[in-house]
């Protein structure tokens, strides 16, 4: 009687031991785990890998967009965390030629991703149905060989004046088009008894704004500037448009606008004049706004933002810092689930998520992706450049020359140690070695 019993409860167990294992196999590894389903469906939870650095809000703004996709994609994200600099290039590199990337990647626009080989390692996602919103300003920064290979993460970080709207206000100023109304607004402010132009070049790197935001104005003007530059046709000193970044300069100190202890003025420091209304102009990238918050809150809404202006109120028009790319590993083994989730990420959807979870420096670079109302103001007053399309990117995201001691050179001639006209000389020659270094052809 045991004998006979045993036979059948073994040959049960065994058949429920093997529907076990069957339904535990799936399609094998992080592609299809866990069967979320009801009766008789198929359908499995897709888990990409995404590899991001951890600086900022970037990372949690991610982590909140992959919650909500999961729950209508039924496709996971892994994160895989980067070092920042360039201890973090060096693992994307070493990923990428090791065969080991992400299935998704956020990494820096412009020159940097072209020294990534894009052609050989990321999804060619030019006609992708994702792409159509993606305003044609990005796409040149993620562009190789005329194919597109990213999608915009976060929102524009732009370069300009930024300036105090109260005491606009109190002095019945408007914002000025043309750099001659620029400086005769300075000399107003000046006459009121405040510094005009703040400088801070304690921090040399906050020196270079008025030749770096310069670049809209310069392509403007000299539309193949870029290319020619990078082939090394043109120079900033003998192309009257480049050149006028270092002489504005120039032209600031010689009126005296600036504040007397500029040399041994901070970022921050600059920044806190600016919001009390000691000092009035602020030639800086937009990202300054969080550190006004972060200081001066009672402040931020007094702060505005404007385009630096050319010699022509016919140009004018905003340079910006483009937002880091989200691209596509050629090589993943989930390449619909990863199209799928980048379609997300960009939809209107999708961005109002991500945008709950970081504050806009700039305006965003997809179609109907809207600033939220509890933006600054002052990037409130960005959005009018790129609805009109008078936005360019700026010249490090569209040529790989920039010579290293932009920084040393500006707060040269902005302490009247050299003219314009010398320090776009001096930049010329510093970044020959850098552009002999990448091995450009003309160099």
């Amino acid at each position: 009687m045991k004998m006979t019993k045993s036979k059948p409860l073994a040959f049960v167990t065994s058949i429920v031991l093997m529907m076990t294992l069957l339904a535990g196999c799936g399609g094998g590894g992080k592609a299809a785990e866990g069967d979320t389903g009801t009766a008789g469906s198929t359908s499995k939870k897709t888990t990409l890998t995404l590899m991001v650095g951890n600086t900022g809000t970037t990372l949690e703004a991610l982590k909140a967009v992959a919650a909500e996709a999961e729950k209508k994609l039924n496709i996971a994200i892994e994160f895989d965390i980067k070092p920042d600099g360039g201890e973090g290039d060096n693992l994307v590199k070493t990923r990428l030629a090791t065969g080991d990337m992400d299935d998704l990647l956020v990494y820096n626009t412009g020159s940097l991703f072209l020294a990534l080989n894009p052609e050989e390692h990321f999804m060619d996602v030019t006609s992708e149905p994702f792409m159509a919103n993606v305003l044609d300003s990005f796409k040149t920064v993620v562009t190789s060989n005329g194919k597109v290979y990213g999608a915009p993460v976060g929102s524009t970080n732009a370069g300009g004046i930024l300036y105090n709207k109260k005491v606009y206000a109190d002095l019945g100023l408007s914002v000025p088009k043309t750099w001659d109304e620029f400086m005769a607004i300075n000399e107003k402010i000046k006459a009121a008894g405040k510094t005009a132009v703040l400088a801070s070049y304690k921090d040399t790197w906050t020196s270079q704004l008025f030749v770096l935001a310069d670049f809209y104005n310069v392509q403007a003007q000299v539309p193949n500037f870029a290319a020619d530059y990078t082939a090394n046709k043109v120079k900033y000193a003998t192309t009257p448009a480049a050149l006028r970044g270092f002489e504005k300069i120039e032209e600031v100190y010689k009126k005296g606008y600036m504040n007397k202890d500029f040399l041994a003025t901070t970022y921050d420091v600059a920044l806190k004049m600016l919001a009390t209304g000691e000092g009035v102009h602020y030639p800086m990238l937009s990202s300054g706004l969080d550190t006004i918050m972060a200081n001066t809150p009672d402040q931020i809404d007094d702060i505005g933002f404007f385009a630096q202006p050319s010699d022509s109120a016919d140009v004018n028009g905003l340079t910006i810092w483009m937002p880091s790319g989200l691209y596509i590993n050629k090589d993943t083994k989930n390449a619909d689930a990863a199209k799928k989730w980048v379609d997300y990420f960009v939809s209107p959807e999708g961005q109002a998520v991500f945008a709950s979870k970081v504050k806009a420096a700039g305006p965003y670079v997809i179609k109907g992706a809207t600033l939220p109302d509890d933006s600054y103001g002052a990037v409130k007053d960005m959005q009018h450049y790129f609805d009109e399309g008078h936005t360019a990117p700026a010249l490090e995201f569209v040529s790989p020359v920039k010579g290293p001691n932009l920084e040393n050179i500006t707060v040269a001639v902005g302490s009247g140690i050299s003219t314009g006209k010398k320090g776009a000389e001096d930049y010329d020659k510093d970044v020959e070695k850098q552009a002999q270094q990448l091995n450009l052809p003309g160099w």
